[in-house]
């Protein structure tokens, strides 16, 4: 009996392999028969050994593989000898996380002859019911605006996706701030309901980390590595307005910032008037430094620019980038 998971989406690959894991153990509880196998280590030979081994218990073997496509010796040889283990009652899983082409031959073979789930990256309205599953897993609830706003800071790593609600999810609870009962049929239950207040305090955007690396280059005047910053981002398929939204978000920091360091404020009182997270505070009071008043409202103005002309369909994103880069 053949398995087959494969895809992009590990997080989700994973949960699904525990799961079989988990339900053989329950039913054969001696643990002797599970085995793992590393293709990329060992030959077709030791797999082949282990897969023979008469076990002495009467129990199912369950073999989990990985790397297996990494090594052509074995794939050949297992297409080779296939119908021997499609035939066996034992359980051969093959786990894949890598990326798998799919004119590969030994991947059609499996897409043929096994049981197959592929774990493609979640977006839209599957990554949504995802997270709302999740939620409910945690016995927590996430307004709409919230729900926009964390898809938009974390994307489809459900890796870190699972991380952010696990830290929002204790939060909540931690600090019992009730938002308010309701009732399900006849009882009551504590509602725990996280809103974007919560996402924009607990979750730190990873395009606004990246964003402060995009905005240094700036800075220090290395058009090579802002071009490169900018067109990583357009390439990743980070929204084009979203990026172009933190980078004026960046600047109108950076020029509040320099107006009170002209001012000659000192630090703590900075952070108390600009309301900044300490974080943001922190990083945009060393960039400042690097900046003269005039360059910041230079760019600041033509960041406004670019964003009407970019929103108006006057010019290409990437085009309106690169001009702006280049007047640095």
């Amino acid at each position: 009996m053949l398995y087959f998971l494969y895809g992009p989406d590990t997080y989700r690959s994973q949960r699904k392999l525990r799961e079989i894991i988990i339900h053989y153990q329950k039913i054969h509880s001696s643990g002797l028969n599970l085995k793992y196998f590393d293709a990329k280590q060992s030959s077709f030979q030791e797999f082949k050994d282990i897969f023979q081994t008469v076990s002495m218990f009467k129990e199912k073997k369950l073999i989990v593989l990985t790397n297996s496509f990494t090594n052509p010796d074995f794939k050949s040889f297992f297409i080779k000898q296939g119908e021997l283990f499609k035939q066996s009652k034992d359980i051969i899983l093959f786990y894949e996380k890598n990326k798998i082409s799919n004119v590969d031959i030994f991947f059609r073979f499996l897409i043929k002859n096994a049981q197959t789930q592929e774990f493609s990256l979640l977006t839209g309205t599957r990554l949504k019911n995802w997270l709302s599953q999740e939620m409910k897993r945690r016995k927590v609830e996430i307004e709409q605006s919230a729900q926009d706003e964390l898809i938009k800071f974390v994307g489809n790593d459900l890796w870190r996706m699972s991380t952010e609600l696990e830290k929002l999810a204790s939060y909540k609870k931690r600090n019992k701030k009730e938002q308010s009962s309701f009732k399900k049929g006849t009882k009551k239950g504590t509602r725990f309901l996280i809103d974007i207040e919560d996402i924009r305090l607990l979750v730190r955007s990873k395009i606004e980390t990246d964003i402060f690396v995009t905005i240094d280059a700036l800075a220090e005047k290395n058009k090579k590595k802002a071009f490169a910053l900018i067109y990583q981002h357009l390439e990743k398929g980070d929204s084009v307005l979203y990026l172009l939204t933190m980078i004026e978000y960046q600047f109108r920091n950076l020029l509040i910032i320099k107006d009170f360091i002209e001012k000659q404020k000192p630090y703590q009182m900075i952070l108390r008037e600009s309301r900044m997270h300490p974080f943001v505070m922190r990083k945009t009071y060393s960039q400042a430094q690097k900046f003269t008043l005039k360059e910041l409202m230079f760019f600041y103005q033509q960041l406004l620019e670019i964003d009407v002309e970019i929103k108006t369909g006057q010019k290409d994103a990437q085009l309106a980038f690169d001009m702006l880069i280049a007047k640095i």
